[in-house]
């Protein structure tokens, strides 16, 4: 006969239902308590009156900076060096936050480090990376353009050979940090085929202008690019990579955080949710005594519970080598749809206070309509997962 283990007696924790909290290594939860704190003392108290405002917090950027998460998951050049779970972790907490916050750390390390450290140069590591992780030096990317989004093969702008030098001319639209970065990854259409360049501030030609009136992602910069004859030294070509698999693959590693971001979003409305549950009464009782609200709850701690183990395995695949783009494309899919479901249940199960700043949902409802659009719309990464699956690309 086999001796069975007796079976748990405490009720599981309500926001790690599955207790994926032990799956993670000892250094794992350090991180993640250590940005867990960051998030709670520093971004929670002032984030709402942020996004009304509609301002980036700069100030934010030295502690970001001084904890090592620009970058994190980058060896060498002044970089934490951390695994791929860690980077994840990182994300969750982060947008628990805001997707505001996220999005900053997101692009600065895999859309804007990310193509250095792989597409560049060693001179260029050496310039830009450890200044890039002290937060001394920001960065944005500049891929999508007012009339092309989905498919980045309509590119328009375009960069000419000319003696020593590149000269670029176009526009990009919806670019994260724009008018904050000190240098922008710009990628443009050549005789050789799209080709990616680190622009700098204040190069002749080249500017940048905010998008105002907004109501999603109020707490984050989102610019325009203009490059009108944009002249800048053929060294500040990044040479390791032609075509659009250069952008694509930061996109895969900016991707992959928004799979755990969204999971920290869902967390924290679900949360606000259960907790005002137990406490607002109507027909003399509270309403979390009621089937409707229990179902819906549990429906909430179900799907951040499959959320969960999908980013962790998917933690996992990075960290061995072993991740394929299309199942980042699943987790974005699955987990952006996940936390926008349950934000705007959490605001429906608020009541009428739910549409105030004071409450959290609403602000993330509003986010993760931008999250589940930006790089790569949900259709879209059902059409990558679709064509995996049968070998025909639908679009």
């Amino acid at each position: 006969m086999t001796a069975h283990a007796p079976l748990m007696t405490e009720t599981p924790e309500a926001l790690d239902y599955f207790n994926t909290r032990s799956l993670l290594s000892e250094d794992e939860q350090q991180i993640q308590d250590t940005v867990a704190r960051f998030v709670d003392e520093k971004v929670l108290p002032i984030i709402p009156q942020a996004f009304e405002d509609h301002r980036f917090p700069k100030e934010l950027v030295p502690e970001i900076a001084a904890l090592g998460l620009l970058g994190c998951n980058i060896e060498g050049y002044d970089c934490a060096g951390l695994n791929n779970v860690c980077y994840g972790l990182v994300c969750q907490e982060l947008e628990r936050g805001d997707s505001g916050i996220r999005s900053f750390v997101s692009v600065q390390g895999s859309l804007c480090m990310y193509p250095i450290l792989t597409y560049g140069t060693e001179e260029h590591r050496q310039k830009y990376l450890p200044r890039m992780a002290r937060g001394e030096c920001i960065g944005c990317f500049g891929l999508t353009e007012p009339d092309g989004g989905s498919d980045p093969g309509t590119m328009k702008t375009h960069a000419v050979k000319k003696g020593g030098d590149w000269v670029i001319n176009g526009a990009k639209m919806w670019i994260t940090n724009g008018t904050v970065a000190d240098i922008a990854i710009v990628w443009a259409g050549t005789d050789e085929g799209v080709r990616g360049f680190i622009v700098e501030k204040g190069t002749p030609g080249y500017t940048a202008r905010d998008i105002l009136r907004k109501f999603s992602l109020r707490a984050s910069v989102t610019s325009e690019l203009f490059f009108d004859n944009v002249r800048i030294p053929a060294s500040q070509m990044l040479p390791n990579v032609v075509g659009l698999k250069g952008p694509l693959g930061c996109l895969t590693q900016a991707r992959y955080g928004i799979t755990w971001g969204a999971i920290g979003a869902a967390i924290a409305c679900f949360k606000e949710a259960l907790e005002f549950s137990k406490l607002r009464v109507v027909f003399g009782r509270p309403i979390a005594h009621t089937q409707t609200i229990q179902r819906r709850l549990a429906d909430m701690a179900r799907r951040i519970t499959l959320a969960q183990l999908l980013s962790l395995q998917l933690g996992r695949l990075k960290d061995q080598g072993m991740m394929h783009h299309s199942q980042v494309s699943m987790a974005k899919w699955n987990n952006v749809r996940m936390a926008i479901d349950i934000a705007r249940d959490a605001r429906d199960i608020l009541g009428a206070g739910g549409i105030s700043i004071e409450c959290s949902p609403i602000r993330h409802a509003l986010n993760l309509e931008s999250v589940i659009t930006y790089e790569g719309t949900e259709t879209i990464h059902e059409l990558i997962v679709g064509r995996e699956l049968t070998g025909h690309a639908a679009f």
